[in-house]
């Protein structure tokens, strides 16, 4: 194996299978790999880092947490590897009974983590989001853990138990934890396309984030644009990207009539052949111009997910349909 510095992080990213923002995070926070630089600054890898990367990644999918073995050996993470693999008949014997017990796990986190943020300890809540994330996977963190806790901040900072910085504390860390929640695998060339952000005026994000976060574990390729978009915008974003589906999120109701204008102005620049998704605190406010401009309206997690596949199975057909006329 070559082990002098010829890559640039593209085409590690391209041969490890992990993204560049997280090659760049495995890098800073765990020294998982230590490149290079050009005179230029720019990082330069070896063969040596890329199989490093491939074996980390694997591992990283496998449930593994990153700070405890970013230090491993190449050996040492192929045993760990091969370990896994020869018990794997035994973690899915005993994945259904586990169920009910990463409901409780999550039901205690959330207690821990809302603690955490009663205190201002970002320190601690960063640390039970780490921990949680590798006990409970990505889907069941999101859903059964960081929904239920922002949904418990934001009624707290309501009551006026919490001050608004609480929320941004906990949402910046959210945030920041982003690289390890997202999907690292590379999409299939025939993935679906989606564009996800917030319409205009709603400036909170997390929702929209997590929602991005999902439809990539579901296969999709997604652009996410953050909070606060014009009609125009998406549109153009869908235009640029062949997007089939947008999905907004809506956190808060306001009185005037900007969301429902801007909706209703999505949908006719972007048509009826792209999906509008819509979800949210707050969507049901706005049910009235929802149903009036055939929005698909999320009531779950579990309900987006069908949404994806349903929506994916359509893109599929209409795809091997072209591909025969042609």
């Amino acid at each position: 194996m070559d082990n002098s510095a010829q890559y640039l992080i593209s085409t590690v990213s391209k041969r490890s299978g992990v993204k560049s923002d997280l090659v760049r995070a495995w890098e800073r926070r765990y020294q998982a790999v230590n490149p290079s630089r050009t005179q230029g600054g720019h990082r330069v890898y070896t063969d040596l880092d890329i199989a490093r990367l491939k074996l980390l990644n694997q591992a990283t999918n496998d449930g593994h947490s990153i700070s405890q073995i970013a230090q491993l050996s190449l050996e040492d993470l192929k045993s760990l590897l091969k370990k896994e693999s020869d018990l794997m008949v035994q973690v899915i014997e005993k994945s259904v009974p586990l169920n009910g017990s990463k409901l409780h796990i999550a039901e205690d986190y959330i207690q821990k983590c809302y603690a955490a943020v009663l205190a201002f300890d970002a320190h601690a809540l960063e640390s039970h989001f780490e921990n949680a994330i590798v006990e409970l996977g990505t889907e069941i963190f999101i859903e059964k853990l960081l929904n239920p806790l922002l949904t418990l901040i934001g009624d707290r900072w309501k009551s006026g138990e919490l001050r608004p910085v609480h929320e941004h504390m906990a949402s910046s860390i959210v945030r920041s934890l982003t690289y390890i929640l997202r999907n690292n695998n590379p999409c299939s060339p025939n993935a679906s396309r989606m564009i996800v952000c917030t319409p205009i005026n709603q400036l909170h994000e997390l929702g929209a984030l997590l929602a991005g976060i999902i439809a990539e574990l579901k296969g999709w390729k997604v652009t996410y644009l953050g909070a606060n978009l014009p009609a125009e915008e998406i549109a153009a974003a869908v235009k640029f990207t062949n997007a089939t589906a947008v999905t907004l999120s809506i956190s808060f109701k306001t009185d005037d009539h900007v969301i429902a204008k801007e909706i209703r102005r999505l949908r006719k620049l972007i048509g009826t052949d792209v999906a509008l998704i819509v979800g949210g605190r707050e969507a049901s406010h706005y049910e009235a111009v929802l149903d009036e401009v055939g929005v698909l309206k999320i009531k779950n997690y579990e309900h987006f997910r069908k949404i994806l596949q349903d929506l994916h199975d359509q893109n599929s057909k209409s795809f091997s349909a072209q591909k025969l006329a042609s």
